[in-house]
């Protein structure tokens, strides 16, 4: 499966956007999974299990490299170097299968899910700069997870994106990954919004787009015993414990941002769409407030220097409210 060679489309990388950020750090010999690899009851089928057994068992061979062995390697590999192109690939199979273990029951089969991985594996042995300062795994791990994401997107999505949409989506993962290759973590909404200086809620949209569309007949769930519409929440009733948070954080909201002067509340309020306002480009509230675009994002950064000092108090995170 390592040896299959990427299309070359694969620079057009589409994302699914996901609530939460699955980034694995990067890794120890303790992390990692090796041929003696565990199973929870209910995940797998037996064919499964002994299947990725057997194909655990055939890469258990490769031993980790260390940090200075990823240099060594990754420099002769681009050299063209195709022996210590390929230790870096065998090294890090299984980091595949660690990945490719937390997107079953989404469409794929596990194995299928390990050879897509295996793939953007490779794809990431192609662009890995060692001289940017961290470690193999932490970059491979971003192009596993949009290998198998796209897989998982294209194997079930049953509503197709008009072109132009897709272009535009595509617009986004380009400067996602422009980030990914610069920094040493998974780039977040507000990483890509201010590179594109787009409004944080437009990148959201747009990633969102790409999220798994699923049947609401197809049955989901470990135990597959009933379809996916049942386990949709009626939106029209809210819950009570929602509904009592959401009126306790809106007064908390007042609060904090009156403790803001008057420049800096507005600038947060536009930017994060609060009090009425939509989400605006740093463009655009500079634009509105008279003032240059380097000089609304230094406000927004002071503003939310100082919100931080605020809600920490209150036991809040402002990487959680103002996102």
């Amino acid at each position: 499966m390592a040896g299959k060679t990427p299309s070359e489309g694969d620079d057009e990388m589409e994302l699914e956007a996901e609530p939460e950020s699955d980034l694995l750090p990067p890794e120890t010999d303790d992390d990692r999974i090796d041929a003696k690899l565990s199973f929870e009851a209910g995940d797998f089928t037996r064919a499964q299990i002994d299947a990725t057994r057997l194909y655990l068992s055939e890469i258990g061979g490769s031993n980790l490299l260390s940090a200075e062995e990823e240099i060594k390697f990754s420099r002769l590999a681009q050299k063209g170097d195709m022996a210590s192109r390929q230790r870096m690939i065998e090294s890090n199979l299984r980091l595949v299968v660690k990945i490719a273990r937390r997107y079953m029951n989404r469409g794929l089969a596990l194995l299928d899910l390990i050879e897509e991985g295996n793939l953007g594996l490779i794809r990431a042995v192609e662009k890995f700069d060692p001289e940017r300062g961290f470690r193999f795994s932490t970059y491979a791990t971003w192009w596993i997870r949009q290998t198998i994401e796209r897989a998982i997107m294209n194997q079930t999505r049953t509503i197709r994106l008009p072109i132009h949409v897709v272009k535009e989506i595509n617009v986004y993962l380009r400067a996602a990954r422009n980030l990914a290759q610069t920094q040493d973590h998974e780039p977040t909404t507000e990483e890509i919004a201010e590179l594109l200086d787009k409004p944080i809620g437009e990148v959201k949209r747009m990633l969102g787009l790409n999220e798994r569309i699923a049947s609401v007949d197809t049955p989901f769930g470990k135990d597959a015993d009933k379809p996916l519409l049942d386990t949709i929440p009626d939106r029209q009733t809210q819950d009570p414990t929602v509904s009592i948070q959401n009126e306790g954080l809106n007064a908390n909201l007042d609060a904090w941002l009156g403790k803001l002067n008057q420049k800096q509340r507005e600038v947060v309020e536009r930017r994060f769409g609060l009090h009425g306002y939509e989400n605006s480009t740093l463009e655009e509230v500079a634009n509105e407030l008279g003032v240059t675009r380097e000089r609304v994002r230094q406000i927004q950064m002071d503003a939310l220097k100082r919100l931080r000092i605020i809600l920490e108090k209150d036991g809040f995170s402002v990487d959680t409210i103002f996102k």
